[in-house]
């Protein structure tokens, strides 16, 4: 049997005020580009109309990855753009459900 990461999947929501849209896209303008360094992807990107709620779903090859992602110097010096746009963030992590439907 051989030894395989356990991945790990989230749904990211955020809610982000009128007035904090820009500085919410540009601090997703730096840290996104970053993911595939940690192992990780960016599956889906929704985004209603007026920008004001965003949901990613984001997966990573292990949970150590993600950690070194979230810790990395270069997305943490980013923190400023994200306060400033007062966005409220919901991270959960998930699972893939079989679909009984085939």
């Amino acid at each position: 049997m051989s030894h395989r990461t356990n991945p790990v999947t989230f749904a990211l929501i955020a809610r982000i005020p009128p007035e904090g849209v820009a500085d919410f896209r540009a601090y997703e303008d730096a840290v996104l580009p970053l993911l595939p360094e940690f192992n990780g992807c960016l599956e889906r990107r929704l985004r209603n109309p007026d920008g004001t709620v965003e949901m990613h779903i984001v997966s990573f090859a292990s949970e150590a990855d993600f950690q070194n992602y979230r810790n990395d110097p270069r997305r943490t010096a980013q923190a400023r753009l994200l306060e400033k746009s007062a966005a409220t963030l919901e991270l959960l992590p998930m699972q893939d459900v079989q679909s009984l439907m085939t």
